[in-house]
């Protein structure tokens, strides 16, 4: 279960689980994957007759966002977000990484493209992006991996109210009010160190089902309840009930809600028209280029502005080189682009399937060039940690630490 709990494991089953969606749809066996995708299960009392795919889209990836509103009232509380000076740059960063790419995606289907696309390509995936730094970043400043994750949290908290307030036909006030009063519970039983999972499970389920009931994306309900987890230990406690709870779930949502989300989602039929399409028709265009450009571009120019107008300050272990790499792997927008992608288009499957495409291949051209640039980076950190270890006369003390014979320094 341990390793469930690292970015690697959980990117490579993310990974794994796109490329076996990939196959399949384009497989002989394309039918069984799309009948899987429709079956239909659930009280239809309550509301809850929903397919594979939306289970996977209103349920699992509740999961998924509970675990990041949980990361983002640590970071708010007792970590980099607690301070404004810190938290300013990467803030800005994701504020400007979502904005752009909407721009970019605008400016290619300005004048007849399908306008409704433009949050896709506004969304970084946690996983993907964390996955791919642990695995060439080896060497790289550890202030670099709380730069992309304080982003990438804020981007998902961004993401989620996109999804309620933009793709969100009509709203049944009834259910979101009683939807309010399970949060107002909720925060009480940890205001008051109510223990015992018998009385959060089904309460978090109630929750959930009144949001989807409400008409609000239900994954809403999953970061909103993340937020009002109590994150500071109380005395004599060896850990806050939300680290203990982020411990226990985290293998949950990387090990089976994401990757049973991305097998359900990412699978799209790929022949040589989708393909085209992706790099000629406007929409996946707009989309691939808001992943790759747009992103790189937001984040890069937003921190750098920041940095040069405001009395925000980047990290003194980090380079501007460094913040572009970064900038670049944010273009992975994988998961949260999927689910917008089926929100956006909901009804034509089309336009889902040629903008999941415009996704995968947005995300993997993105991840390919913050790939180069990174490990440059790695090379260059390695260099550094190598000369600070040298030891030529093989006395134990590194040549740095010695002291110079004429200078004395």
């Amino acid at each position: 279960m341990d390793a469930l709990r690292t970015e690697t494991v959980g990117g490579a089953l993310l990974l794994i689980a796109a490329v076996v969606a990939l196959i399949w749809a384009n497989s002989g066996w394309s039918g069984a994957y799309e009948s899987l995708k429709d079956f239909r299960f659930g009280p239809s009392a309550l509301h809850l007759d929903l397919t594979l795919s939306q289970w996977a889209a209103d349920g699992l990836l509740a999961i998924f966002f509970f675990v990041a509103g949980i990361e983002l009232k640590r970071e708010l509380v007792v970590g980099e977000l607690r301070n404004p000076a810190a938290a300013v740059l990467p803030v800005i960063a994701a504020v400007c990484g979502m904005a752009v790419p909407a721009l970019f995606y605008f400016a290619v289907n300005a004048g007849g493209g399908e306008l409704d696309g433009w949050a896709i390509p506004t969304a970084t995936d946690i996983a993907f992006a964390l996955a791919v730094l642990a695995v060439i970043g080896t060497n790289l400043p550890s202030a670099l991996r709380a730069f992309l994750l304080t982003l990438a949290v804020v981007d998902d908290l961004l993401a989620i109210t996109i999804i309620a307030v933009f793709y969100t036909s009509s709203v049944n006030f009834a259910a979101l009010g009683a939807a309010v009063a399970g949060l107002v519970v909720f925060y009480a039983l940890q205001r008051y160190r109510v223990r015992g999972w018998w009385f959060y499970l089904p309460l978090a389920f109630a929750i959930w089902a009144l949001v989807h009931e409400s008409g609000v994306h239900a994954t809403v309900a999953g970061v909103a309840m993340g937020l009002l987890m109590r994150v500071r230990p109380d005395e004599g406690e060896e850990r806050s009930p939300a680290e203990h709870l982020e411990h226990v779930v985290r293998p949950v949502s990387a090990g089976f809600a994401v990757p049973v989300f991305a097998l359900l989602s990412a699978g799209v039929a790929v022949s040589g028209g989708v393909l085209g399409d992706v790099f000629t028709d406007r929409m996946p265009l707009g989309i691939m280029i808001g992943l790759v450009a747009g992103k790189a571009v937001g984040i890069f120019c937003g921190t750098y502005l920041a940095a040069r107008f405001t009395r925000a300050e980047l990290n003194a272990d980090l380079a501007w080189s460094d913040v572009l790499g970064v900038a670049m792997l944010a273009g992975v927008g994988f998961t949260v682009s999927l689910l917008i992608s089926e929100l956006a288009f909901d009804g034509d499957a089309v336009l889902t399937d040629d903008a999941k495409a415009a996704v995968l291949m947005g995300s993997l051209i993105a991840a390919a060039l913050a790939t180069v640039v990174l490990r440059i980076r790695n090379a260059k950190y390695r260099r550094i940690v190598e000369e600070e270890e040298r030891d030529d006369d093989g006395d134990g003390i590194p040549d740095c630490y010695r002291q110079d014979p004429v200078t004395g320094s």
